[in-house]
């Protein structure tokens, strides 16, 4: 009985010296996975923010040119047919979206989906103003009622486009 007391006296406070040992092993080691993933989600940070941002610009621009005023004025020529502006703008509005098409990655379902909605609401309005030209009319005839589509809408799909992708851009600074 007395080498059991003798025992006893020995292995507890070993074993309390090993649970110990073992909290505070435990408690460094999760202290050290946690800066871990801080450095890490730092290091990414400092990585895609500006790809995020770069996006951001691309898409602003991508808005910015194909808004009816800046495209027209941009790929109008006098000599242009309504039938050939009108194939001309629809070409230009398709290139620069698809240019912009991987942008989406660095953006929200959201705000990917107010900029593609802006892209068609400009396609729609092409194709509106050119079912309303005679089959002889001029280029200059066809963005004429572009512009006065344009000024006549209510809402408008690119300038909320550009909001969301503003707001989104904000939201890391």
């Amino acid at each position: 009985m007395e080498y059991l007391a003798d025992l006893l006296k020995i292995i507890l406070p070993a074993g309390l010296v090993i649970y110990g040992m073992y909290i505070t092993i435990m408690s460094f080691l999760k202290k050290e996975r946690e800066k871990m993933l801080v450095d890490i989600k730092t290091q990414s940070t400092n990585t895609i923010l500006p790809i995020r941002l770069q996006a951001g610009e691309r898409l602003c621009l991508l808005l910015e040119r194909i808004t009816p005023n800046n495209l027209v004025r941009r790929v109008s020529n006098p000599e242009y047919s309504a039938r050939d502006l009108y194939q001309v703008l629809l070409q230009e509005v398709r290139e620069e979206f698809n240019h912009n098409l991987a942008q989406q990655v660095y953006f929200s379902d959201e705000t990917w989906e107010s900029v593609r909605r802006g892209v068609e609401s400009v396609i729609t309005m092409i194709n509106q103003a050119m079912q309303e030209m005679p089959e002889e009319a001029r280029g200059l005839d066809l963005a004429k009622k572009i512009f006065q589509i344009s000024l006549d809408q209510k809402s408008d799909a690119i300038q909320k486009a550009l909001r969301n992708v503003k707001n989104e851009i904000r939201i890391f600074f």
